[in-house]
This record gives C-alpha cells, structure tokens and sequence, in this order.
C-alpha cells in the first residue's frame, strides 16, 4: 500500500465505518527508547501516536496516546493498531517481519517487512550487501556440521561467529582462534545457524544514517565515528576532521545504495569497519533510528526522529545540517552502581552544571547494568571543546575515557 497524498501535521483522518473525522495518528510497532523519541517527534509535529508493545511500562507506550498491550503477533492489537493509525513503523529490526506485511495489506508500513526481514537474517543481509556492490569481510554461512568443516577450509580463522538471528549489542557472537573453538562456539550456539566471519585488522567503526521517502528521495547525516565496548555502543563522535573526508563520501554512497537496493522507506543506519590498511567493509545494517544518531536530537535542524516522521508521513525530506559538534556517551545501568555494587542515583546536577550538556533518560524504572537506560549529549562551537566536556562528564559518570 502507499500513501495516495502527503499525511501533513494538524489534518484529521477516519477510518474503517467511523463518520467522525479524528486527528492523524501515526503507529509504531515496539515500545523502546527508540519508539519514545519517535513519539515525541511526532507529537510535536501535531500528530497523535499508537504504541503497540506488550510491556505496560514501556518507554514509548508512557508517552503515546495510545499503548496497545499485545505481542506483536497478536491478531487483535494489529487489527487495533491498523484500524486507528495512518500510517505505522517499527523501533526495533526483530519485530516480526509477518506482522509487519499483515499490517501492511490495511495501512503504509515504513519500512517494510522485506527490508526488515534482510536485517533480522545475517545470511540475507550479506547477500543484500554482495548484491548492492558493498564490501564486507570474508564469511561463511554455517548451517551444518558439514558446513562447519567446510569453512575451516576457507581460513577465515580468527574469527567471530554470529548468530543469524537475534543477534544485537554483542549478543550470540563467539569470537575463535581456531578449529576446536569453532567447534565448541557452534556447539554453545546450539547449531542453529550462524555466519562465521573472519577478523580483521580493525581501525575505527563508523556508521551512516540515511532517510529516504517513497517518491526515492533520499538525505543523509554526517558519517558518524563510533567506539563499542563489549558489543555494545559507547561513544559517538561528530565534528570537522573526525574522519577523513574520502572515508565519509565512500561510506555515505555505500549506505545509499544499500536503501536504494531494497527500495527502502524510512530512516536505516548502516555501520562499517575502517581497516588498518584505510579500506572500509560493511558490518551490519539497522532499519530504524540508531543510538549512533542521538546526537542529532541536539547538534542537528532536524533529528532522526523527525525525519523517521517525515519519510513515514509521506512529507518532503531537506539535507539535515550539523550545526554544533557533538559527542554522545550512551549512558548504561551500570553508572547507577557505585563500586561496591550498591545502586545510587548519578550526579546530574554535576553533569549538567557543565556547559554544553544534554541529557536523555528514556523512562525506564529500573537500572541493569548494561541497560541502556539514556544518553548524554555535549554539543559545542569546536571538537576541542566537546571533548574536554565529554571527558569531563564521563569521569563523573564513571564511565571509561575514550
């Protein structure tokens, strides 16, 4: 289905038999910190918002007009979800791609359930990636213990194994040096599917994030650089001379063509490895807002967010521009323990008394370590200055220099 006309802000829709005309709802499948922030971009645009997400205190479903507590499959919350949105998106890559083309035979699904289904499969996505002409490292697909003696054969060792499926912030990888450890990784994976891709000399990460509509409009934010640490995203950098210029044209073409290879519709981020030599591979791609992209809530004319409203709404996309440099620290539940694991509540007025600072906590009531729990934001006239604040606040957070 697409969208006949543009869904503008502060209009009115019915649907179904309802005569009475009712202000544009826009859905959202999954209630995370992800789907908070699309509410309130939507919210401010003039638009209502659907939550479909089975957690009663999910972060989003606090925040919408409307939390449809079912499982994502459920045939009636989809059946709601329809029946009161105009259009609807997802949060989060595992929500089921079968929801998403049942929700998609009533209303406008951006992005759609082929794009999403390419991001929740490994095997799929490389082949996405070969496809669209987009270097990633040597790998093998696993499926088999046939298979599985078959890549020993293509010294891909060492090596990560990855889950296809359900795999994210550093979950169901196994990282091997050699035949027996593959062995065993597969073995404590269960033998369910995997790809085995070799490691390589690794600089920096980066990542892009593109927007692009339905009429093929495409935008883009500046290439992001990236620390992980345990799998999980730490520290985002964005400023002049943060990478070189070349890297970034190289890594913005990729990511384009990338969305333009599944006829994408929405806001994907797409993340690459930097190698020694200079070279770049692909690693993964995320059809949704990324924690990498939080900066631009801040350093930004427009967010993510905003523009996963636009491209959903069907409204024109102009090039985001970067305004202040910026640094995001990814703020986890481990901060909230102090070092004899007793939990407190961090120092914010000390953070926020620093210039510069902005901070996102997202909702959720109670910290785990290794929770995503909010973000800070430091935005300044210069990477000298935002980096002396990051530092700053990192330090008073507890959380490791970068």
């Amino acid at each position: 289905m697409t969208l006949s006309v543009s869904l503008l802000p502060g209009g009115s829709a019915s649907h179904g038999s309802s005569s009475a005309a009712e202000p544009i709802t826009l859905g959202v499948m999954g209630g995370g910190q992800l789907g908070r922030m699309f509410v309130h971009a939507a919210q401010s645009m003039g638009y209502f918002t659907a939550v479909l997400d089975p957690d009663a205190q999910s972060p989003a479903g606090c925040v919408s007009h409307r939390h449809i507590q079912t499982d994502y499959t459920d045939p009636e919350g989809l059946k709601q979800l329809a029946a009161c949105s105009s259009a609807i998106t997802t949060e989060f890559e595992n929500v089921p791609a079968p929801a998403l083309l049942e929700l998609a035979k009533l209303r406008p699904v951006a992005p759609g359930a082929q794009a999403v289904a390419i991001a929740q499969d490994r095997v799929a996505e490389k082949a996405h990636f070969v496809k669209c002409g987009v270097p990633c490292a040597p790998y093998a697909v696993i499926e088999s213990a046939d298979q599985l003696e078959l890549a020993l054969l293509k010294n891909l060792l060492p090596g990560i194994l990855k889950t296809a499926r359900m795999g994210y912030d550093g979950k169901g990888q196994v990282r091997v040096k050699d035949a027996a450890a593959l062995r065993a990784a597969w073995q404590e994976l269960n033998q369910v599917t995997c790809v085995l891709e070799q490691m390589l000399p690794l600089n920096l990460e980066c990542s892009v994030i593109v927007a692009r509509g339905r009429d093929g409009q495409m935008v883009n934010f500046p290439v992001q650089r990236n620390l992980h640490r345990e799998g999980i995203l730490a520290v985002t950098e964005v400023y002049a001379g943060h990478l070189p210029e070349a890297l970034q044209q190289q890594a913005v073409a990729a990511a384009r063509a990338i969305a333009e290879g599944v006829n994408y519709v929405g806001v994907l981020c797409v993340e690459f490895f930097v190698l020694q030599d200079g070279s770049m591979v692909v690693n993964e791609m995320a059809p949704r807002p990324h924690n990498s992209g939080h900066y631009t809530l801040d350093a930004c004319d427009q967010s993510q967010f905003d523009l996963q409203v636009r491209t959903l709404a069907g409204l024109p996309l102009t090039q985001p521009r970067q305004h202040s440099a910026a640094i995001m620290l990814n703020l986890l539940g481990d901060i909230w323990f102090d070092d004899k694991n007793v939990m407190r509540l961090p120092n914010w007025a000390a953070v926020l008394a620093l210039p510069g600072t902005h901070l996102h906590l997202y909702g959720k009531t109670q910290a785990r370590k290794a929770r995503k729990m909010g973000h800070l934001n430091v935005t300044g006239m210069s990477a000298k200055e935002v980096r002396e604040v990051a530092l700053k606040a990192a330090s008073m957070l507890a959380i490791e220099a970068f």
